[in-house]
């Protein structure tokens, strides 16, 4: 199988617009995969959400690591790091490709603010930058550390976030290129596309360009290939909609006291081993386990618990 890493830089590479899914945990991580995606972002915002805590670097980046290790042992699709602004200055960074690589992790993007960071969507324009030469240099250094030349690092400008113009956004992107970026991911937080459109018809195909279309979500992705967007992000919506569905199913419950009109909405039990992939494990019992292992174990844990 064509490693992970050769995947996604394909996938930067490819000749039309290619789209990622969000995920959060190991089982979304299956659910994007199984629905089709070839590669899935592994959102700071969703992630930290799960944990219950704010993306504010609330959660340190060893915690967001082991995250990222269960989702990556339970696919075998690329993984696209939201890495923030690289959890500190550029020693920090090269650890953390060297850790995300032991794990698979495909690429990971990394953006121009300081740590610790601030959703940005939350009075964006109040969040100071980054220095470029600062940036530049985490990004230098991510690249200099990778062993696997098909790792990827993202370069995020946030300019257009911060209420700096085109020329800001430019101007970075050039430099994260200069400095080995494998692509450019432009952020924009108005409800048109009117920014990436701008920004695109200046950059061109200088190297590939990722978008996070969330707030321009009524904009037509035959635009994005129209303008020559390599990547697109659905950057937050499997969380989104499983807050919702959650939201709905404990204030029924609560509601009625009863299950029953609850069931014929959900998944069945037998949904969730088979995305634990339960069916594995039982054919390794058959091959592992002595004959009479399986029925002895379970005859000794039932006599156990009558007893």
């Amino acid at each position: 199988m064509t490693k992970k890493t050769t995947q996604f830089k394909q996938m930067l590479q490819s000749d039309q617009v290619e789209f990622i899914m969000e995920a959060h945990n190991g089982l979304s991580a299956t659910i994007v995969e199984e629905a089709g995606f070839k590669g899935i972002w592994g959102s700071g915002l969703a992630i930290s959400a799960t944990m219950g805590v704010r993306d504010n670097n609330e959660a340190s980046w060893t915690q967001v690591l082991e995250v990222l290790e269960f989702m990556s042992d339970a696919t075998t699709v690329p993984i696209l790091l939201d890495a923030d602004t690289g959890y500190g200055n550029f020693n920090n960074v090269r650890r953390l490709v060297r850790k995300l690589e032991q794990r698979k992790v495909a690429a990971m993007c990394m953006e121009d603010k300081l740590f610790p960071k601030t959703n940005s969507f939350i009075n964006g324009e109040q969040q100071p930058l980054a220095e470029i030469d600062e940036f530049a240099g985490k990004i230098r250094a991510a690249k200099d550390t990778q062993s696997d030349p098909d790792f990827s690092v993202v370069a995020r400008v946030e300019a257009f976030i911060a209420g700096w113009g085109l020329g800001e956004a430019l101007k970075r992107a050039e430099a994260y290129y200069q400095a080995g970026a494998d692509a450019i991911l432009m952020h924009s937080k108005i409800a048109t596309a009117d920014q990436i459109v701008s920004f695109m018809e200046e950059w061109k195909d200088t190297c590939p360009v990722v978008i996070v279309p969330t707030m321009y979500y009524e904009t037509p992705t035959s635009l994005f290939k129209e303008l020559g967007v390599s990547l697109v992000i659905w950057a937050n919506h499997l969380l989104r909609s499983s807050i919702k569905a959650m939201q709905q199913t404990a204030a029924q419950i609560h509601a009625n006291q009863s299950l029953v009109t609850v069931e014929p909405e959900i998944v069945s039990v037998k949904e969730i081993f088979r995305l634990q992939n339960a069916a594995e494990l039982k054919e390794a019992e058959k091959r592992y386990l002595p004959a009479q292992g399986v029925a002895s174990v379970r005859h000794k844990v039932l006599a156990g618990s009558l007893n």
